[in-house]
């Protein structure tokens, strides 16, 4: 599992995506010890940059993300993991997807409804 985790300051990026839907969920950034973690566990982990320390998709809202597949790329400095959400939603704001919004005539619209009240979970 010879990831090239220097190229990119210690971390890549890792795109999840749903392996029914094939719909792009989130983009987070895994560390070596995450990405361990995740093939470990079955349970999609990454760093987060903000906090400093791992987190596991769902362990605060219950909505996690079951790894069914993780595939790189032709120069291993960025992961594809294709999973299975369970839950409503992956968004920390309540969609389905982080990628709720588009952008129409320049500016940045909401293009879908919420899937869940992220008050309630988080």
């Amino acid at each position: 599992m010879d990831l090239d985790f220097n190229k990119t300051g210690g971390m890549i990026p890792a795109v999840v995506q749903d392996v029914t839907t094939g719909r792009v969920l989130m983009v987070g950034f895994m560390n070596e010890e995450a990405f361990q973690k995740t093939v470990a566990t079955g349970l999609t982990t990454f760093y987060s940059r903000s906090r400093n320390k791992l987190w596991t998709k769902g362990e605060s809202s219950g909505h996690t993300l079951v790894v069914k597949s993780i595939q790189t790329d032709c120069d291993k400095d960025c992961v594809l993991v294709q999973v299975e959400a369970q839950g409503p939603g992956v968004c920390h704001e309540g969609y389905q997807s982080c990628f709720f919004r588009t952008l129409d005539e320049g500016e940045w619209k909401i293009t879908e409804a919420q899937t869940y009240d992220p008050k309630s979970v988080y």
